[in-house]
């Protein structure tokens, strides 16, 4: 019931043997367990969904984006706070600079990150179920309207630059998750 003594540990020890619960089974340690690799469903019919529902779906662009923004924003002040440190300032101001200016920035585009999401999660979702089918032009149309909604109230002009640079991202990131299924094996 435990671990053979190692010859070069103190004698001081022979008094504690170490406990291994696999030593009486017969079968190898890493069979114990077989985990199943496919997902698992409460319910059959969501096994035969071939995407995500609208809540995963605005749970996980949400997210995706929120996170991607924050991090974005945290990098883009931690560079603003280094920029407006002055020669008189103590160390600890000069911490104080870098960590308000990361944090200011994090949080705002993060937060206008995660709502693009959570538009992109719902036009994609509505789109989806109205058409009843997903393909490339569903998520393109999503990411066009997304930025049209997002900068509607810019006027516009506005709107029609920012729904084509969405269309064009939403494109380019379907045709990147195309590939990537095609061309990388996993």
């Amino acid at each position: 019931m435990a671990y053979p003594r190692d010859p070069n540990s103190d004698e001081n020890d022979s008094n504690h043997r170490l406990y291994n619960p696999y030593q009486d089974l017969q079968v190898p340690t890493n069979m114990l367990y077989k985990l199943p690799t496919s997902p698992e469903h409460l319910f059959p019919e969501e096994s035969l969904l071939q995407r995500r529902s609208w809540e995963e779906n605005l749970t996980y662009y949400s997210g995706i984006g929120y996170l991607a923004g924050s991090s974005a924003g945290a990098a883009k002040g931690f560079i603003s706070g280094l920029k407006s440190i002055e020669s008189t300032d103590t160390l600890k101001l000069r911490i104080n600079r870098v960590l308000n200016g990361s944090g200011h920035a994090g949080c705002q585009i993060g937060n206008r990150c995660g709502i693009i999401g959570i538009l992109y999660a719902g036009l994609d979702s509505g789109i989806v179920h109205y058409m009843g089918s997903d393909d490339v032009i569903n998520s393109v149309v999503a990411g066009l309207g997304t930025g049209v909604l997002y900068k509607a109230a810019s006027g516009p002009r506005s709107a029609a630059v920012a729904g084509a640079i969405g269309g064009v991202l939403a494109g380019l990131a379907v045709a990147g998750k195309q590939a990537l299924k095609r061309y990388v094996s996993v």
